[in-house]
């Protein structure tokens, strides 16, 4: 026997073509906006997933101004950047995010209650 006819077995996985389609174009970016409660009637929304060409403080000083609450941007390891506002804010946001042209209204999660 030559060394063409011995065939030795190799990992396949049938799966690689679907992953590598999910992530590439057709993948969406989603913005999430969250509550978290704090104490009492207290609560803290944040906004997390905002692309990383735009301006996190800017954004964040438009929506302190509109919403006359305080905020500040976060740096987590896992996340990134992420806006949080005192209250909750979430309906607020995404319709100013919506309108403001940041984000596309069917790429925006709202999690909560």
């Amino acid at each position: 026997m030559s060394d063409l006819d011995i065939q030795i077995p190799t990992a396949f996985d049938p799966f690689a073509d679907a992953n590598a389609e999910d992530s590439g174009a057709g993948a969406k970016e989603y913005v999430h906006i969250r509550i978290q409660q704090r104490n009492g009637r207290k609560s803290l929304t944040t906004v997390q997933g905002l692309k990383k060409e735009f301006s996190y403080n800017k954004i964040l000083k438009d929506l302190k101004k509109e919403f006359c609450c305080n905020g500040t941007v976060v740096q987590d390891p896992e996340l990134g950047q992420v806006i949080q506002l005192q209250g909750d804010q979430r309906k607020n946001v995404s319709t100013f995010l919506v309108q403001a042209g940041i984000v596309n209204k069917d790429n925006i999660k709202i999690h909560g209650f």
